[in-house]
């Protein structure tokens, strides 16, 4: 069962406007994430008609900065989430196996040991129990198997020789989580769903006290609008009370955790393997993604602008004092090229630790018309989505098909699995190396040679920008076919590069914003604005790092304003 691959393009944008505008769907989901993004999918692969707004990009949340993992939720099992885990599990090994192969990818990790006897034996129960779920949930990943001292040291020669005693290998996954969710949101509007970002919503319709529809704003443009539906779906994460309140809802369903991670190239740690291990306050992934290890994170309450959390210095601090713990060549703030800072929807429970809230999903109906999903994890997005469009379906009476999530490949699976069989020819034949096509195709999977097209056209378009990673022909299918409108969408969540490069994008800006403004029509004027923001932001988010705690950390960080709201 496949899908209609559909292309964010300019073009797509602007109709599904003059669509939205004054039109009535059976469901509007609110929130660009992944669990919004599934919901679009879930409803509109049911036959339903779907409308999704997103006042930002896709992913610009919290969904764009997670520790880039599809895991079982080993870390749970201390806890006795059987449920979660083996859920989490099943999700896992579908997404390998079946939706999305090309963007979900094994690695391999060290659960550490430091005690004889009696550590290795718990441990090896709580991972053999854990593999016991993941081969119930069809995984085809290894399963585990133990380290010695000498073997520990083998496969992570870079680690403290006199901490560990050994330790036990396991798999789990990776994956890129702002093109997951760009997947996701292209697979919902092939089957029908209209997507339509850098747009807010600022307000409910009502029929008596029931929710009709929403009022929202382009911010591209500053059109205003209204669209009806049967059924509003909140999913807007660490916004979820925000959007709430604007239908006169004030009670408090999620709190926000901050999670900071820090990128550092893969030649600065000896291993080939990853790392996990508890902290006082969290869990210590060192989690190998391409040419860099991504090291976090934190777990500690935020009250402070949800669009961009910053990270101060004393989480930085935490992260490399963890980390320096387990690795025999200290690693310094000099050695970091990136850092990132997300916020965990968390459903609400105890603010005085949000390490406890609940991971789990929750579905409420705060207003009639209106259901909200909060909480839960990436892994099990789609659960999350099915079950909140059984929900809104339920309170409206409306008779669906069960889902069909399950059977459906995301855009860029069909054609994956030939591609890569064939990826020495297809190398040659574009004349690159096989490590640039695996890379591609954990990107793009058979969308791969839509974007080596380009180079058929236009020779400079196979250049890479000045990052040296990516192409000049990935930056323009950012724009003709993944919807990105502004700088900050493609140098954050199309590509890496304001966490891969040292300079954090600002040398690859002018180059990247030349390609974008052939196809979106920019002159000089917007071509500066653009520069000038995302210069601003850099520096904003730099100046935070240097900051001692959240709230200098956040000051300095708004000192650089969200490019959508300049043109509002």
């Amino acid at each position: 069962m496949t899908t209609q691959a559909t292309s964010f393009s300019p073009e797509y944008r602007s109709r599904t406007l003059d669509v939205v505008d004054g039109a009535e769907f059976d469901v509007i989901v609110i929130g660009g994430g992944v669990t919004g993004a599934g919901c679009a999918l879930d409803a509109a692969s049911r036959g339903l008609s779907v409308a999704l707004f997103e006042q930002r990009d896709l992913a610009s949340g919290t969904s764009s900065r997670s520790s880039k993992l599809i895991h079982g939720g080993l870390r749970y099992l201390e806890q006795f989430h059987f449920q979660l885990i083996h859920e989490a599990l099943r999700e896992r090994g579908l997404l390998r196996q079946t939706l999305a192969p090309h963007l979900v990818w094994p690695v391999p990790f060290i659960y550490p040991l430091e005690h004889r006897v009696w550590e290795r034996a718990y441990v090896t129960a709580g991972i053999g129990l854990y593999d016991g779920m993941a081969k119930l949930g069809q995984s085809k990943l290894p399963r585990q198997w133990h380290l010695s001292h000498k073997d520990l040291v083998r496969v992570f020669p870079g680690i403290k020789k006199d901490a560990f005693i050994g330790g036990i290998r396991y798999y789990d996954a990776g994956t890129d989580d702002a093109r997951f969710v760009l997947a996701v949101a292209r697979t919902a509007a092939g089957e029908g769903a209209h997507i339509l970002t850098s747009t807010g919503v600022s307000g409910f319709l009502r029929d008596g006290d029931r929710i009709t529809g929403v009022t929202a704003t382009c911010l591209e443009s500053g059109r205003t609008f209204e669209t009806r539906a049967k059924v509003v779906i909140n999913a807007s994460g660490v916004w979820t009370d925000a959007v709430e309140l604007l239908a006169g809802d004030e009670s408090t369903e999620v709190t926000a955790s901050k999670g900071v991670h820090i990128v550092i190239p893969r030649d600065r740690i000896e291993s080939s393997v990853g790392f996990i291990t508890k902290t006082k306050t969290s869990v210590l992934f060192l989690i190998p993604h391409g040419d860099f290890w991504i090291v976090g994170t934190t777990d500690t309450p935020w009250e402070l602008n949800l669009a961009h959390p910053a990270a101060s210095k004393s989480d930085i601090a935490y992260v490399l004092e963890q980390l320096n713990r387990i690795v025999e060549t200290p690693i310094t703030t000099d050695d970091i090229v990136g850092v990132f800072a997300g916020l965990r929807p968390l459903v609400t429970g105890n603010k005085a630790s949000t390490a406890k809230l609940s991971r789990e999903h929750s579905i409420t109906e705060p207003e009639p018309g209106l259901i909200t999903i909060a909480g839960g994890k990436f892994t099990t997005y789609r659960v999350m989505a099915q079950d909140t469009v059984d929900r809104a379906c339920e309170s409206i009476d409306l008779n669906v098909p069960p889902t069909r999530t399950d059977q459906l490949p995301l855009v860029g699976t069909v054609g994956y699995r030939s591609l890569k069989a064939d990826k020495e020819p297809l190398a040659a034949r574009y004349g690159l190396d096989v490590k640039q096509i695996d890379r591609l195709l954990h990107r793009y999977g058979g969308e791969t040679e839509m974007v080596l097209a380009y180079g058929t056209q236009d020779p400079t378009m196979m250049e890479f920008i000045p990052s040296g990673t990516y192409l000049r022909a990935e930056i323009l299918f950012a724009v003709e076919h993944e919807g990105a409108l502004h700088l900050d969408d493609v140098l954050t969540r199309r590509t890496r590069i304001s966490i891969e490069s040292t300079d954090r994008g600002v040398d690859s800006a002018a180059d990247v914003a030349s390609i974008m403004a052939d196809v979106l029509g920019w002159d000089g004027a917007t071509i500066k604005r653009e520069l000038e923001h995302y210069e601003a932001r850099v520096r904003a988010e730099r100046e935070s790092q240097t900051m001692p705690d959240d709230l200098t950390a956040d000051a300095a960080r708004l000192g650089a304003p969200d490019v959508r709201t300049l043109g509002a």
